[in-house]
């Protein structure tokens, strides 16, 4: 038996975002979910990457400060990012500030993310100047003055609680709530060590003057002079430098939504009172009239009511050639007026604009973007409980044979030390750091680690066609003369006219000849064209005016092929005559192709995605190898993160490259976007790796070159794992002196150092 439940049973559910800090890894944010979740009321979705939680609640069960308060009782922190959907900020006269609300109030938790890189940075400073000398006083026999253990032990102890204080603080949160992570690991082992060394400095032999640690394979069993102190600094030290690295990477996407509201007009020339008055963008309303100059900004949404001119629209459509737009025809907000005065009556006013629904898509897709738990953090939750398994069962075993509690001790504390995440910890920030700076000495910025984890199953690669597989601007394509004329003369006359213009098909044309005829009396028809007098000629460029006759099938093949043709038509006796039309095309760039194969050779399906129509696009797909059915064209913002959505709920993982504005919610919403280095900031935050190259053949060297760095990384997690598993059961068996485990575990961390380092010779597909 099913019921149906009428509107009137469902309740209005307010909407808020909030910002939670102190997560350390994805099983945090899954933490914090699941408590917001168990809630009367409320349907809560918590990312780790941006740290925040998007949140709808029933207002009749469930408040702002109870949910606040359920995050602060799992252990974390909390703020409101943003108010409900019942806010004043949401009614007309504020709907400005609503629009750049959200960014403004995330800045609070960008600080938050600014605050905690920038100690980290202090913190990994210091202890690194403090540990070294540990080390080295430690591992060279030769410069271990009298007392220097007590020297190194105030260092150490200065290092394990206040340098480890992160790791510690995270493991005990995380055993609250009876999970183990990587911090569980390393507070873990160098708690073994550090109170080893405590017990052996307080009550062993260690403390005693000039004392030197001596070598042995087996454990002594009295005496105890071994102390580990700088295994714990070492450990701390490079941990330390890797949770620094993946700090400062993380919190990049909230920029991208400021910078797409930041992309407006601060300001608008509005009539009032039959008087020009400039004021800023929050006061204007719908209803509103007011004017565009040529080179600014339009201010918000709404209707040309007079004027005519060229409005480029790149940043909503991604397409390099301007809309012509005359009385009644729609302009957007944030795009770019290039030629005409226009006056403009508003239609849509801040937080319903196209620009702030933008912003809107690129903040939902970067909040139901899944976050990827590491991989050493899954490995952390067997691991951990097993090794304090064994150390518990290796000290009952001994003690239960006769053996000494000391013997006992000392095999349960070599269990943990050799178990102590040195090699562990190094195997992913040590790759990620040469990784990374490898990619950056070739033109490929990686922002995080969880990049390297989005690499691993992507199968599908869509791509935008302006800026990306082509690049953007226009060039002559070709020209075809009607009989009587040449082609020469057609092109040469088409740039003596288009030479007093500034549209992008102009500057094409004028490119494409050496020499430019003069003219006089330049005159712009919108929408139409533009003419000028050649050897006292009217020559006219643009849409065609006379019977196109033979050329009829060329210009239409033309269109086909995706150029855009314009026809030259020049002023005899009897009117105007036709001789010939220029085609003009974006370019594709030189590499596509080759990218497009070099993609596919990784295992990838191309797509291509554009705002252009068809003809165009599937002509440019042909040119660089993508099959038809993978072509999606005409399609705006809003319909390319439908695209991305629709290939993840069919099962693919999909990768997005981009440039543009229009490209930021598609970025975010692929489970690993890339954008152009010479695309926009906003399309450029929203991704996870920069092309700086500019090329296409750049996004296969970096799915290579990420793909390479984890496989680098689960090499390193199998050796660290391998000398473990060797050494583990030994030292369970009283049969491995600490000191041995220690300098084993050194090994072991050299020989992850060492894998991690052949990552500098990757070379990018062009070397």
């Amino acid at each position: 038996m099913t019921t149906s439940t009428t509107p009137a049973d469902v309740p209005a559910l307010e909407h808020i975002e909030l910002g939670v800090t102190g997560m350390t890894c994805a099983s945090c944010s899954s933490r914090v979910q699941r408590k917001l979740n168990k809630l009367d009321g409320v349907e809560a979705n918590v990312n780790f990457s941006t740290e925040t939680a998007v949140v709808d609640y029933d207002p009749a069960q469930q408040d702002a400060d109870s949910l606040i308060e359920t995050v602060r009782a799992a252990g974390y922190d909390a703020f409101a990012m943003g108010g409900s959907n019942t806010d004043a900020a949401g009614e007309a006269g504020d709907a400005a500030e609503g629009a750049a609300g959200g960014a403004s109030q995330s800045n609070v938790l960008d600080d938050a993310r600014e605050k905690e890189a920038e100690q980290l940075k202090r913190t990994v400073i210091w202890v690194a100047a403090v540990s070294l000398p540990v080390t080295l006083v430690s591992m060279i026999p030769a410069w271990q003055f009298r007392f220097w253990q007590w020297a190194a032990f105030a260092a150490t102890t200065l290092v394990y609680f206040a340098g480890g204080r992160v790791f510690h603080r995270a493991t005990l949160l995380n055993l609250r709530h009876g999970a183990m992570t990587m911090d569980t690991l390393i507070t873990l082992g160098t708690t073994a060590a550090y109170l080893w060394s405590v017990w052996a400095l307080f009550f062993g032999g260690a403390g005693e003057p000039g004392m030197v640690m001596e070598m042995s394979l087996l454990p002594s069993g009295a005496g105890h002079h071994e102390i580990y102190l700088e295994s714990v600094c070492v450990v701390i030290t490079f941990l330390l430098l890797g949770r620094w690295f993946e700090t400062r990477a993380k919190g990049q996407s909230s920029q991208a939504l400021r910078d797409l509201l930041d992309m407006g007009a601060k300001d608008a020339a509005v009539i009032r009172a039959g008087k020009e008055v400039r004021v800023p963008i929050s006061q204007v309303a719908v209803g509103d009239r007011f004017i565009v100059r040529p080179g600014e900004k339009v201010a918000t949404d709404g209707v040309v009511v007079s004027g005519s001119s060229a409005v480029d629209e790149s940043m909503l459509t991604g397409e390099s050639v301007p809309v012509e737009v005359t009385e009644g025809s729609r302009v957007t907000g944030a795009t770019v007026n290039t030629s005409g005065r226009l006056v403009v009556e508003a239609t849509r006013v801040g937080s319903e604009t196209t620009l702030a629904q933008m912003g809107q898509l690129v903040k939902d897709a970067q909040a139901g973007k899944a976050p990827v738990e590491r991989l050493v953090d899954r490995i952390s939750q067997i691991f951990v409980p097993t090794v304090i398994g064994i150390a518990l069962v290796a000290l009952a075993g001994h003690l239960m044979v006769g053996h000494s509690v000391a013997h006992a001790f000392t095999a349960a504390v070599a269990v943990l030390i050799i178990a102590c995440p040195c090699a562990l910890g190094l195997a992913t920030p040590t790759a990620i750091l040469v990784g990374t700076g490898r990619g950056a000495q070739t033109g490929l910025l990686i922002k995080g680690p969880e990049v390297l984890e989005s690499t691993r199953q992507v199968d599908t690669i869509v791509m935008d066609k302006t800026g990306t597989v082509t690049t953007g601007e226009m060039s002559v394509q070709g020209v075809t003369a009607a009989p009587g004329w040449s082609e020469d003369n057609v092109l040469s006359l088409a740039a003596g006219v288009e030479a007093g213009s500034e549209h992008p098909i102009a500057r094409a044309v004028v490119a494409a000849v050496s020499t430019v005829p003069e003219s006089a009396d330049f005159q712009n028809e919108v929408g139409r064209g533009a003419s000028a007098l050649i050897d006292g000629s009217r020559v006219r460029v643009g849409r065609p005016t006379v019977d196109l006759d033979t050329l009829a099938s060329d210009f239409e093949a033309a269109e086909r092929s995706g150029a855009t043709p314009v026809a030259v038509e020049v002023e005899r006796g009897s009117g105007l005559e036709l001789a010939g039309f220029v085609a003009v095309r974006d370019t594709v760039k030189d590499d596509s192709a080759r990218a497009v194969a070099e993609l596919e050779a990784l295992g990838l399906t191309p797509h291509l995605l554009t705002g252009d129509n068809q003809g165009a696009a599937e002509a440019i797909a042909a040119e660089v190898g993508i099959a038809p059915a993978n072509v999606t064209a005409g399609v705006l913002p809003e319909d390319k993160v439908e695209v991305v959505k629709a290939l993840q709920e069919s099962g693919h993982r999909v990768a997005m490259v981009g440039d543009g504005v229009n490209d930021a919610a598609a970025l975010a919403q692929a489970d690993l976007g890339l954008a152009m280095g010479a695309g926009t900031d906003v399309a450029i935050e929203a991704s996870d790796i920069t092309l700086m190259h500019n090329s296409l053949l750049s996004a296969a060297d970096a799915i290579r070159l990420s793909r390479r760095t984890l496989k680098t990384i689960k090499g390193n997690l199998f050796w660290a794992f391998a000398y473990n598993v060797l050494l583990i059961p030994v030292a369970a068996l009283g049969f491995l002196n600490p000191m041995l485990a220690g300098i084993a575990m050194a090994f072991s961390s050299v020989f992850v150092v060492s894998n991690s380092l052949r990552l500098r010779g990757f070379q990018p597909l062009e070397a």
